[in-house]
């Protein structure tokens, strides 16, 4: 099991740069950052009540992650997630190749749908269109990143042939992991993802059905996950889980499934609760590896 941490990286939290450096100092494979361009008003919160300030407030995350890999040498750096559907396609794979390029092969670029319409309808997209506008996106970065002379033409996406360098350092390029917990997630992992990133939720509540994975139904999932790679002829995907403790159940739980690496959320209110926060689950997994 690999282990890694994200955070909501913002003007009030730690640093992507200071975050990385001691996640990296403490032994964390890992570090992702996540993403919101801009919050309107008008939303409802998908977890209920106001819009916390940190997702007003992100940092643009591959800015950030820019910063991290510039005093980093070997943690993978992350996107948990990019909300592609608000990305132009042909400067979004130019951003993350330069990322790939620069940090030495260490980006992971998970994606999602999204959950706020109206954010989503100001960056031109229907919501109703997300997973469409994801699908093809995707399908596009991936061949500007692997052809000398890309072209795409979909519903949502055309461009015509066209050269785009640098390639990424990563060959054939780096993990794309679709985040998801809807009925079709698991379809779009295996359909043009190399992984799926689920949030993981160990007490469940049916109002939390779409939003997060339940514990007791990740054997069904990734049975379905396996089964659909056979079917498509293509090798194994991995699974990035979010969401659970690095307790020894949880960790033993995600292992028994597969899971190949298990991510951990830490505070974004501060510098001090941050690095008391990387530095206890460092120690937690020094216990279970001691154990």
């Amino acid at each position: 099991m690999k282990f890694g941490v994200s955070i909501f990286v913002t003007h009030f939290s730690a640093g992507p740069a200071e975050i990385a450096v001691e996640a990296e100092r403490l032994g964390f494979e890992s570090l992702f950052v996540s993403e919101h361009s801009h919050i309107p008003v008008d939303t409802q919160f998908a977890l209920g009540g106001d819009v916390p300030m940190a997702y007003r407030s992100m940092l643009d995350p591959f800015v950030a992650l820019g910063a991290a890999a510039a005093v980093t040498r070997t943690i993978t750096l992350g996107t948990a997630i990019c909300i592609l559907p608000q990305h132009d396609p042909i400067h979004c794979a130019k951003a993350v190749s330069t990322l790939d390029q620069v940090s030495g092969g260490r980006i992971v670029f998970g994606i999602g749908a999204g959950w706020n319409p109206p954010e989503m309808e100001n960056h031109g997209v229907a919501f109703g269109n997300r997973f469409k506008v994801m699908r093809e996106r995707a399908e596009a970065i991936r061949r500007l990143w692997t052809e000398d002379e890309a072209e795409y033409h979909g519903d949502f996406v055309d461009f015509s042939r066209s050269w785009q360098w640098p390639k990424p350092l990563q060959k054939p390029h780096p993990p794309i992991l679709v985040a998801g917990a809807g009925a079709g997630v698991i379809k779009r992992a295996v359909g043009y993802g190399d992984g799926w990133m689920p949030v993981i939720a160990s007490q469940w509540h049916e109002s939390m059905r779409g939003k997060m994975t339940p514990l007791h139904e990740l054997p069904m999932m990734v049975a379905e996950q396996r089964q659909l790679e056979e079917a498509a002829g293509r090798g194994r995907t991995s699974i990035t889980a979010l969401g659970l403790p690095p307790t020894a159940e949880f960790i033993d739980a995600l292992e028994e499934n597969g899971v190949e690496r298990m991510v951990f959320g830490l505070p974004h209110d501060g510098r001090e609760q941050a690095f008391a926060q990387l530095q206890a689950y460092a120690d937690a997994i020094s216990a279970y590896r001691g154990a």
